[in-house]
């Protein structure tokens, strides 16, 4: 396979958030791409925590309307805040291991690109990051919380 050709398969995965991708061509041969980096800590391997995807994953930002009842969807947004929704179905996770600090806490600044929290999805961590500048008003998951895909997660105000 061709150099221009492994480089659009990776910006494929990263436009997809795929981790892993396998290609097997009778042709052009057999390549798997994995995306991941080693735990920074130096931990063993027998102990050290699923490696955090290298190219993250963005997080969804959406402007709803009101709430209206029966809409159970997230809660009532002013004009100048937004929904962090999940790009994809696994565990939530506030911080990159159990002893860490969060990555944000309500009333934190956060900058666009800024990990927010980690969605674990099949073994690997997906840093979730800030799509806008502002602050974050609400958490709405619990640590180690399933979600689900477009499931809300915080609460940004821009501005």
């Amino acid at each position: 396979m061709e150099v221009r050709e492994i480089k659009a398969l990776l910006a494929l995965m990263r436009e997809y958030g795929l981790a892993e991708l396998e290609i097997d061509d009778r042709k052009k041969g057999k390549v798997r791409l994995v995306r991941g980096i080693a735990p920074l800590d130096g931990a063993s391997a027998n102990h050290a925590p699923p490696a955090v995807a290298a190219a993250s994953t963005p997080a969804r930002h959406v402007r709803a309307p009101a709430r209206q009842s029966g809409n159970t969807e997230g809660p009532a947004l002013a004009d100048n805040e937004r929904l962090v929704t999940s790009p994809m179905v696994g565990t939530f996770y506030r911080a990159a291991s159990p002893d860490a600090s969060p990555f944000v806490e309500e009333g934190d600044a956060v900058r666009k690109g800024q990990t927010l929290c980690i969605i674990e999805a099949m073994k690997m961590m997906n840093e979730i990051e800030a799509e806008v500048a502002g602050r974050i008003v609400k958490i709405l998951c619990e640590n180690a919380q399933p979600v689900e895909y477009g499931q809300p997660l915080m609460v940004v105000e821009i501005g």
